[in-house]
């Protein structure tokens, strides 16, 4: 019996072993192939200058940007814990995205705080409603931005419109800090699928540094 449990015991190690190193593979592959697209779509004017894996499924790597860029950037792509079953099923529990963060300094700190997190509702028609549509009136908002500033001060409205364009419609988080980094934001690498919607994420991260900054000039 002790002999089984052993057997047993031994069998459960060696896939969970299995498993890990297989994980952590198709997570390494995968967070390698984002940097390549992120590298790719900073074309000659920047370049991947060093890359660490924070564990196994974060991984941190710092930017070589061109003058008149970022100062101090890096990216962070966290993925699912693929190589440990049990936060795995939790993470898909929790429909937790694996995204993509990028943080720079720029060339003028900016003088507010601001936190930005973009949330969307959907809502599915029901056939008792579809049948009596002519009962209903459907319109078909723009943005609506809920604030807790009780002062909207004009430095904020350049960023915020960059942040509504259809450029910047898939980043989850923006935030702007008057200490280092000064800027961060995250976008879900769903959105991020190729070296094109890299270079678009790229050009909304300008824009946001060029709101920022707008007030300055």
């Amino acid at each position: 019996m002790l002999r089984l449990l052993l057997i047993d015991a031994l069998s459960a190690v060696v896939v969970l072993g299995l498993w890990y190193f297989y994980f952590a593979r198709f997570n390494h592959r995968r967070g390698a192939l984002v940097l390549r697209w992120v590298e790719s779509a900073c074309s000659s004017r920047g370049r991947i200058v060093e890359s660490k894996w924070l564990g196994a499924s974060r991984l941190q790597a710092r930017l070589g940007l061109g003058v008149h860029w970022f100062e101090n950037a890096r990216v962070i792509v966290s993925l699912r814990p693929r190589p440990i079953p049990l936060k795995w099923l939790f993470s898909l529990w929790r429909k937790q995205k694996e995204t993509l963060t990028f943080e720079a300094d720029l060339d003028y700190a900016p003088h507010f705080h601001l936190e930005v997190f973009r949330h969307r509702w959907f809502s599915h028609k029901h056939s008792h409603v579809e049948s009596r549509s002519g009962d209903w009136a459907v319109s078909r908002p723009g943005p609506v931005v809920l604030t807790t500033r009780t002062h909207w001060t004009h430095e904020l409205t350049p960023v915020v419109n960059s942040l509504m364009t259809s450029r910047g419609h898939n980043l989850l988080t923006v935030r702007f800090h008057p200490e280092s980094p000064h800027l961060a934001a995250t976008i879900p690498l769903e959105a991020l699928s190729d070296e094109q919607a890299a270079a678009s994420f790229l050009t909304v991260l300008r824009e946001l540094a060029a709101g920022a900054s707008t007030h300055r000039q």
